[in-house]
């Protein structure tokens, strides 16, 4: 269980930037995890296209808080379907064996580890779970 826990996992869940709440996001989303009970919020806001601003608010393990941390480090000028693909990648890694994700959000590669946890791959997925949920929220609203 070491490999999950490396300094760079640790690293990202102790270093989560934009926390906390937007004054008013385009989309919003709450994710839990029913297995372990881990929660992650995103708000964010689009322009042009791309996401302009971000706030995360997780109360997740350490796995879900270096999930949140790359989610966050990296989501400001990505677009949509930039974020979708991240949270696709992610979960391909996980379940399927497939390669890390690459782009913005190259640093997932740090939770491939995970893959050999099928109880913690819930609470790894919830950031970009609720990314793309507030995304779809965003995309919806009227404008």
């Amino acid at each position: 269980m070491d490999d999950l826990y490396h300094p760079r996992i640790l690293e990202l869940a102790a270093d989560i930037p934009h926390l906390g709440r937007l004054d008013a996001p385009d989309g919003a989303s709450t994710k839990v995890s029913r297995v372990c009970g881990s929660v992650v919020t995103v708000e964010l806001s689009l322009k042009d296209g791309a996401v302009s601003a971000i706030a995360v608010h997780p109360k997740a393990c350490a796995l879900g808080q270096a999930a949140t941390g790359v989610l966050a480090m990296h989501a400001i000028g990505a677009t949509p379907a930039e974020i979708r693909e991240a949270r696709d990648g992610l979960k391909a890694m996980l379940k399927d064996g497939s390669l890390p994700p690459g782009g913005r959000f190259w640093e997932l590669r740090h939770l491939e580890g995970v893959r050999d946890y099928p109880a913690r791959h819930a609470s790894t997925m919830l950031a970009f779970d609720a990314a793309c949920s507030a995304l779809d929220a965003a995309e919806a609203a009227p404008k």
